[in-house]
């Protein structure tokens, strides 16, 4: 990441305003920055913990929520036993806190209703928030752009935003949810049971108008280069294909 950004961005107090458990691992943490925010619906902060003795601890965190959306920002953390952050915002953090944030940050894995579609969104485990504030962006902005969503899960309880996303998928308005579960059986007749593979993302791409005018894809490493080979296999040229990493 350039430092031209993060110098535009300079470090603010955040009020948490709300806390919703998604699964059993990940909750929506809500903040207020206490300075004007606008972002872009792919975008990501970074927060900084600081401890009494003066110890900090950052980590970046994808914004869920659409930039119409108002009444702050939605952040999804999953809790990590061996992180430094998340298991203070799961056994720590209220209602009324205050950390500290900076951002938006990034402006690569980004996607504007104006951009047009058909848009193919691919993610693994968390990585479907920064692809949740692409979704909810369209659905505000009442855009035609078609969308499929290939949401990859090790288990039916872990899908986060499920009911959100099942409810947009009934609606069939040219967003099209497709979940593949890796541990359990599919629940919905048109979903998967094992791992995303090349077939899956032809048969996503069905789904759409046409061919997809970009790929987004998001998750852990293995499952980001797992998922781009898909793609690339299914027939996608890899200059259309964006990722954004995270973890090991």
């Amino acid at each position: 990441m350039s430092a031209e950004p993060q110098l535009q961005s300079p470090w603010q107090a955040a009020t948490i305003t709300r806390i919703e458990k998604r699964t059993p691992r990940v909750t929506s943490f809500w903040f207020q920055p206490s300075r004007p925010f606008t972002h872009l619906a792919g975008q990501h902060v970074d927060v900084r913990l600081t401890a009494p003795d003066g110890y900090q601890a950052r980590r970046s965190y994808s914004i869920a929520s659409a930039p119409e959306a108002g009444a702050g920002i939605e952040l999804v953390i999953e809790r990590l036993d061996d992180g430094e952050v998340s298991p203070f915002f799961h056994d720590v953090a209220e209602v009324g806190d205050e950390i500290e944030l900076r951002g938006p940050l990034g402006g690569h894995f980004i996607w504007e209703a104006s951009d047009g579609g058909p848009i193919l969104l691919v993610g693994g485990g968390s990585g479907v928030v920064p692809l949740m504030a692409m979704v909810r962006h369209r659905t505000l902005q009442k855009s035609a752009a078609p969308i499929a969503l290939v949401f990859s899960a090790r288990v039916w309880d872990e899908v986060i935003f499920r009911d959100e996303l099942i409810g947009l998928d009934d609606r069939r308005d040219g967003f099209d949810l497709v979940l593949t579960l890796t541990r359990e059986q599919a629940r919905r007749p048109s979903d998967y049971s094992r791992r995303v593979d090349a077939r899956m993302m032809m048969q996503a791409m069905e789904r759409l108008s046409k061919a997809p005018r970009l790929a987004f894809v998001c998750g852990s490493n293995a499952f980001v280069s797992a998922a781009a080979e898909a793609l690339i296999e299914a027939g996608v040229p890899a200059g259309l294909i964006r990722t954004e990493r995270y973890g090991v």
